[in-house]
C-alpha cells in the first residue's frame, strides 16, 4: 500500500524536492504502516516559494477576473473526474472511510473552488458622490497568502483557502499538515493542469518551523490558519510583528441542545453526526449534548442503541461507518479523556476502550451524568467521545452553553421554531444550526468568535478576507485652502 508522491514539495509549477529537509513518514492509521515518505521544507525552498508567488502575483491579479475564473473551474471539473483516486488517498493518509472521503473531502474542494469561480467576475467597488467631487473604491488582493492545514480534511481545508486567495487575484504557500502531507500535492498538480500559471500555489511540507517561516516572512501579506487553539495563539502573535491579515478557524468545545419536543429520531442523527462522524475528528462538533431531562432517558436509549450498531474496520471497505483517529499520538490522547472522565464520576454509557489491538481505533463512546465542571465538558477531545449533560429549562442551559472560551459551533433541535431562533440568537458561536448538525455549504460563511478564532471562510464573507479596500477621492474642481 503505497501512496509515494513524485516529489515533497511544489513550487512554481512543478514537483520540487530537498532530501536535506526533516524525513516525514506518512503512516495509514488503520494499520501503521507507512505509506510515503516526505522531507520537511529547507529555508532555501521556503524562499524559493516565496519567491515564486511574489513574482507571478501581480500578472495573475491583473487578468480580468472571469479568466481567473475559467481556471478554477476547470480545475474543479478535474477533481470531480478524479474523486474516486483522491479519496482513496485522503483515506490512506487520514484514516477516514471511503464513505465519508468520497463525499466530503476532494468533492467538496471542487465545490469551493467552483463557487468561488463563479464568485470572481462579480466582484466590484462603491462609487460615493461627494457633491462635485466623488468617491469610489477598488477590491484589490492581499498580494502573498500563507495558507496551514490541518489533518482531519487536508484536501477540502487546502480548496477552502485557495480557492478564494486565487480568486481574487492573490498567490498561495500553503503548508499542509505534516501527518496528512499527500492530497494537497495532488492538487496543486491539478490546479497547474488545469491552467493556473506558474508560482499561484505552491506547497510546502513541514512542521511547526515551517509555519513559523511563513508567519513571520515580510512577503507573506496574509495568513490563513486552519488549527488547535494552542497553535493559533502562537501563529496569530507571529503574524502580529509583522502586522498581517489574519484568518483563524480554530478549536471549540460546542454545545448540541435538545429540548424535549425535538423530533427523538432527527436529534439522536445529530449527536452521532455531530460526534462520530470522521471518528470525531471535526473542529465544529457538539460534544456536549445538552439534554432536557423529561427526554434524557429515551434519548439515551436511542442514541446507545444507534452507536453500538456503528461498524468500525478497514477505512478503504465501503461498508466501514468509522474508521481509525489519525494516528497513535491521537488515540493516546483520546484514550486519556476517556479514563479522566471515568475518573470523574462520569457514567459510561457505552463504548469507552480501544478497538481492537491494529491501528488507532476507538470505540465511539458516550458519557452520561456529565457536570460542567468534569474535563470532557470543559477540554476538546477531538476523538468520538460525546458528553451527555441534563438540563431544565432555557434560560439555564443557554447560560451553561455559553460558559466557555470557545464558540464555533452550537445546535438546537425542537419543534418551537420561535425557541430555536431565541436561542440562536443568544449562543455565542459562529455557525448555530436548528434541527441539523455540521452542515457546511460553500455559500454560508464558517469561522469562530471568542477563542475559537477570527475571520471567515466561504461565503460571501470570505471577500472580506482575501482582499482588502483601497479608496480613492476625485477632486472634480479647484483646491480650496485656507493659506
Amino acid at each position: 500500500m503505497q501512496a509515494q508522491p513524485e516529489a515533497s514539495h511544489y513550487i512554481d509549477g512543478a514537483p520540487a524536492e530537498d532530501t536535506a529537509g526533516e524525513r516525514i513518514e506518512v503512516i495509514h492509521p488503520a494499520n501503521g504502516e507507512v505509506i510515503a515518505v516526505v522531507h520537511a521544507a529547507t529555508p532555501a525552498l521556503i524562499d524559493r516559494a516565496l519567491d515564486a508567488a511574489s513574482r507571478a502575483q501581480a500578472d495573475w491579479a491583473a487578468l480580468r477576473p472571469v479568466e481567473r475564473g475559467r481556471i478554477l473551474a476547470r480545475a474543479a471539473a478535474l477533481i470531480r473526474e478524479r474523486n474516486h483516486e483522491l479519496s482513496v488517498l485522503e483515506t490512506l493518509d487520514t484514516g477516514k472511510p471511503i464513505q465519508e472521503t468520497l463525499v466530503a473531502d476532494a468533492a467538496s474542494g471542487a465545490d469551493a473552488l467552483e463557487y468561488f469561480a463563479g464568485f470572481a467576475p462579480t466582484v466590484a467597488g462603491q462609487t460615493i458622490p461627494q457633491g462635485r467631487d466623488f468617491a469610489y473604491t477598488l477590491r484589490e488582493p492581499h498580494g502573498v497568502c500563507a495558507g496551514i492545514g490541518a489533518w482531519n480534511y487536508p484536501m477540502q481545508i487546502a480548496c477552502w483557502k485557495a480557492a478564494p486567495a486565487l480568486a481574487f487575484g492573490n498567490a498561495m504557500v500553503f503548508k499542509p499538515s505534516d501527518l496528512t502531507p499527500l492530497s494537497a500535492l495532488k492538487l496543486a498538480g491539478i490546479l497547474t493542469e488545469a491552467g493556473l500559471p506558474a508560482g499561484l500555489f505552491n506547497v510546502l511540507q513541514g512542521a511547526g518551523t515551517v509555519g513559523a517561516a511563513l508567519a513571520t516572512d515580510a512577503r507573506v501579506a496574509k495568513l490563513s490558519l486552519t488549527g488547535s487553539v494552542p497553535t493559533g495563539q502562537k501563529v496569530y502573535a507571529a503574524a502580529a510583528q509583522g502586522i498581517r491579515a489574519v484568518t483563524m478557524e480554530l478549536g471549540g468545545k460546542s454545545p448540541l441542545i435538545v429540548f424535549d419536543d425535538a423530533d427523538l429520531e432527527d436529534a439522536v442523527s445529530g449527536a452521532i453526526l455531530g460526534n462520530f462522524y470522521s471518528a470525531g475528528q471535526v473542529c465544529s462538533n457538539g460534544t456536549r449534548v445538552f439534554v432536557q431531562r423529561p427526554l434524557r432517558d429515551a434519548f439515551l436509549a436511542r442514541l446507545a442503541e444507534r452507536t453500538r450498531a456503528i461498524r468500525l474496520g478497514d477505512p478503504l471497505d465501503p461498508e466501514t461507518q468509522m474508521g481509525p483517529l489519525a494516528s497513535a499520538a491521537q488515540m493516546e490522547k483520546v484514550l486519556r479523556h476517556i479514563e479522566a472522565a471515568r475518573a470523574e464520576g462520569a457514567r459510561l454509557v457505552t463504548g469507552g476502550a480501544r478497538h481492537g489491538t491494529t491501528g488507532c481505533f476507538v470505540e465511539p463512546t458516550i458519557f452520561a451524568d456529565v457536570t460542567d465542571d468534569m474535563e470532557i465538558a470543559r477540554e476538546e477531545v477531538f476523538g468520538p467521545v460525546m458528553a451527555v449533560l441534563d438540563f431544565d429549562s432555557e434560560d439555564e442551559v443557554l447560560a451553561r452553553a455559553n460558559a466557555t472560551p470557545y464558540g464555533l459551533s452550537a445546535g438546537v433541535f425542537t419543534r418551537d421554531l420561535t425557541r430555536a431562533h431565541r436561542m440562536a440568537a443568544g449562543l455565542q458561536a459562529g455557525t448555530c444550526w436548528i434541527n441539523a448538525y455540521n452542515l457546511t455549504p460553500l455559500e454560508m460563511p464558517f469561522g469562530g468568535v471568542k477563542m475559537s478564532g477570527v475571520g471567515r471562510e466561504n461565503g460571501h464573507a470570505a471577500l472580506e478576507h482575501y482582499t482588502r479596500i483601497k479608496s480613492v477621492y476625485v477632486g472634480m474642481g479647484p483646491v480650496d485652502a485656507p493659506y
